[in-house]
């Protein structure tokens, strides 16, 4: 179910996953994990901008990171008390740290809060794995991955799973595929 747990360690490692492949971001995580003893928000405001690169961190992703680490420190977010708030409070609170939009709060509601009816309608493999399985001549756009998604209530968290399976599943006819319809 790809469960992680929840906290600012999770939450640093979805960011560092905003558009690049996991593998990238995961690689970048495991360094840092291995640096930041153990990953807080404390540890990781120690880190200058040289370490964070070398690490493999971008500039934008060290300014999303720090944001995320002083948000928590200065005690503007407490992370624990998301987990008994609900959906559009969470949204709300995370969506004020500069670098976390719908898609960061999305995989953290499915990923580490366990929320069952999350759908991260801004998910590339989401959208690549509903054109095949749909047989849509385009990929779906956010909006419309969102309405095809609708029909998925109130277990879209695990239509998401399903479809991120299909498409590790068979990743290079996804591949040819998609080369194929651009």
């Amino acid at each position: 179910m790809w469960e992680r747990e929840a906290g600012f360690p999770t939450l640093l490692r979805i960011i560092l996953e905003q558009q690049v492949s996991l593998a990238a971001a995961k690689a970048v995580f495991n360094r840092l994990c291995a640096v930041a003893v153990p990953l807080t928000p404390e540890n990781f405001l120690t880190l200058d901008d040289v370490q964070l690169k070398t690490i493999g961190f971008s500039r934008q992703k060290i300014l999303y990171g720090r944001a995320l680490a002083i948000a928590i420190t200065s005690g503007q977010l407490n992370l624990t008390n998301l987990e008994t708030m609900d959906e559009t409070a969470i949204r709300t609170e995370l969506k004020r740290i500069k670098g976390i939009g719908d898609w960061t709060v999305d995989i953290y509601l499915l990923m580490a809060l366990l929320r069952p009816d999350v759908f991260p309608k801004g998910d590339l493999g989401l959208a690549i794995a509903t054109q095949k399985l749909k047989q849509l001549t385009l990929r779906p756009t956010p909006e419309e991955l969102a309405a095809i998604a609708d029909n998925w209530r109130p277990w879209r968290a695990v239509a998401a799973r399903i479809l991120w399976h299909y498409y590790l599943s068979d990743r290079k006819g996804f591949e040819k595929s998609t080369r194929s319809l651009t």
